[in-house]
């Protein structure tokens, strides 16, 4: 079974890709590292319900999208 963070990640690197950006472009849009995105797009952390909020403003979409 995928776990939340998991599931996470996959949704925001997804709509990353399809919108053609780079992590870096992300990142710096959010204020947080390009290494802490990796790590978030990998499930390996849970990002705060603020990045999670500036996320998804960068991408352009609703924080119910990112998560489902």
């Amino acid at each position: 079974m995928e776990t939340q963070p998991v599931k996470l990640g996959r949704n925001i690197k997804r709509v990353r890709k399809e919108k053609g950006l780079i992590q870096a472009d992300i990142a710096k849009a959010v204020g947080v590292s390009s290494p802490y995105l990796s790590n978030i797009e990998n499930g390996k952390v849970n990002p705060t319900l603020t990045t999670l909020s500036k996320l998804a403003k960068a991408l352009g979409i609703s924080i119910e999208k990112l998560i489902k």
